[in-house]
């Protein structure tokens, strides 16, 4: 196997060519994060001279175990974990100017690396001719706990983002990359980061499209929440703000004890919240990003966007709290908006039932959970984000004979193997009980209105396809991802009319 040597403005980095792709791994984009860095912005590597290896993915973030759900890294813990990994079409040449497509990944803030099976960039970058850039980033305590208080940096997990993406800027056309044509991408928490990023102001220039799968789009906080958090956490370390000095020699496990304790408290005491966002911080973030596409104030470059039928079937399915879906959750989650915003017009009961007359039971409140946690803040981004910049709008509807025979359905993340085309893949089971035929096309159409996105700023699709158009106010055109792909018109009118078209309720 040829071993590729890739100069980028640290030092040089030698990666692996199979003949299909070549790939590097673990490639550092910032310092390590350690001692005194701990809870500061990213700082730039120190330069090196002989070629790094670049064939093994670089250690993750420390993460806490998650019941019901155990989740294959790639790499095993460590906080020196700001780190991407990069594939090129084999004979990809410096200066080829292909399209780059940086991947966030998702994990609720708390959970997730770039290197995930199911983010092996090798289909996506050699069918698609294209590059493809996973990152790590700081999570947990580690990355959004707001200590911007007590002397260190907030917003860290963010910035290490911002970060990586200027790192593509810099770098990636000795990858072979295009830094003119750069798509950043990601799922649920990774694409609450894309949303996030189209209201840095520091973001601007770092990426010409964007494409948001299932973003908790409006869970972004303001600094009175962070703190109380912050306030938690201290408490439960036995660390004073006046000491807060200790927490750079504070013990990872006694760090990933406190981020395990807030992620699994906050959303049981305030249902539809999570312990760990970004921040409203009056520098990095100005406003909460829902508002900021409301006023028009978002990065103007096109922007696909949507979310999965039944985005709650999942949290469900692995007995977590993080969403509000049983009646008595929903109700406390209905309760505390109004104790906080008491002026605010929150749906009546007549109009929910409207809204959801053709749910019942349990199906009902999946339904509203999915709304209020995904499918209304897409939509409310998508309303603000069309006026700047085209906007395409979808619902991912596909399940497999699995997902269908397990009630999973469309559920969260569902769509991750078809965008990736990992179909399959070790710990994939979505294709265990057959329907590899139809999945398989899915996935191609999907991944080719990706990749063509990623190119030219259009998600055409291969022939014989609709033609997918943006969102306007006049049609609110939709494209329904299926066994077979369609554009709908307003799909959402119902819950429109039940949410209303004011994305304050659910800051």
């Amino acid at each position: 196997m040829n071993q590729p040597v890739a100069e980028t403005a640290y030092g040089p980095v030698r990666g692996t060519d199979d003949g299909r792709v070549m790939c590097w791994k673990g490639v550092r984009y910032a310092a390590p994060p350690l001692g005194e860095l701990r809870f500061r912005a990213p700082r730039p590597p120190q330069p090196w001279t002989e070629p790094a290896d670049a064939t093994k993915f670089g250690k993750t973030c420390p993460q806490p175990p998650v019941p019901n759900f155990p989740m294959n890294l790639g790499a095993g813990p460590d906080e020196d974990c700001l780190r991407l990994n990069i594939w090129a079409p084999s004979g990809t040449q410096p200066g080829d100017g292909k399209p780059v497509m940086v991947w966030l990944h998702g994990g609720a803030y708390v959970l997730g690396s770039g290197s995930q099976p199911y983010y092996n960039g090798e289909r996506l970058a050699a069918d698609g001719d294209v590059i493809v850039v996973t990152c790590n980033y700081r999570l947990g305590v580690f990355g959004f706990l707001d200590l911007s208080e007590v002397g260190y940096d907030g917003n860290v997990g963010l910035r290490d983002v911002l970060a990586a993406l200027r790192w593509v800027q810099a770098n990636i056309a000795g990858f072979g990359g295009d830094p003119q044509r750069v798509t950043v991408f990601g799922e649920s928490a990774g694409a609450g980061l894309v949303t996030t990023l189209l209201a840095v102001p520091a973001a601007r220039g770092l990426f010409s499209c964007a494409i948001a799968q299932s973003s908790p789009v409006t869970s972004v906080y303001d600094r009175n929440r962070a703190q109380r958090v912050t306030a938690q956490v201290l408490d439960f370390l036995g660390i004073s703000p006046a000491e807060a000095y200790r927490l750079t020699q504070t013990p990872v496990s006694t760090l990933l004890a406190a981020t395990k304790k807030m992620f699994d408290e906050v959303p049981v005491r305030n249902p539809g919240t999570l312990a760990f966002v970004p921040l409203v911080d009056g520098e990095l973030l100005l406003d909460y990003p829902v508002i900021q596409a409301g006023k028009g104030r978002t990065h103007p470059v096109p922007l696909i966007i949507g979310t999965n039928r039944h985005e709650a079937n999942l949290f469900r399915l692995m007995r977590s709290p993080l969403m509000p879906i049983t009646p008595r959750a929903i109700t406390s989650m209905f309760n505390e908006i109004a104790a906080e915003q008491p002026d605010l017009q929150l749906p009546t009961e007549e109009k929910l039932g409207s809204a959801y007359a053709r749910k019942r039971g349990s199906a009902k409140h999946l339904s509203i959970a999915s709304d209020v946690g995904f499918r209304m803040p897409s939509v409310w981004f998508a309303e603000g984000h069309n006026a700047v910049a085209p906007v395409y709008l979808y619902r991912f509807d596909y399940a497999s004979p699995l997902m269908k025979t397990l009630l999973v359905g469309a559920a969260h993340a569902t769509e991750l193997p078809y965008v990736w085309g990992t179909l399959g893949a070790p710990q994939d089971m979505t294709l265990k009980m057959g329907g590899a035929r139809t999945a398989k096309a899915v996935s191609k159409r999907i991944r080719t209105r990706w990749v063509n996105f990623a190119s030219t700023a259009k998600p055409t699709g291969i022939a014989g396809e609709p033609d997918w158009v943006p969102y306007q106010d006049t049609d609110r055109a939709c494209l329904l991802i299926n066994s077979s792909d369609r554009v709908a018109y307003d799909v959402d009118a119902e819950i429109r009319a039940a949410w209303g078209s004011d994305p304050v309720q659910f800051r």
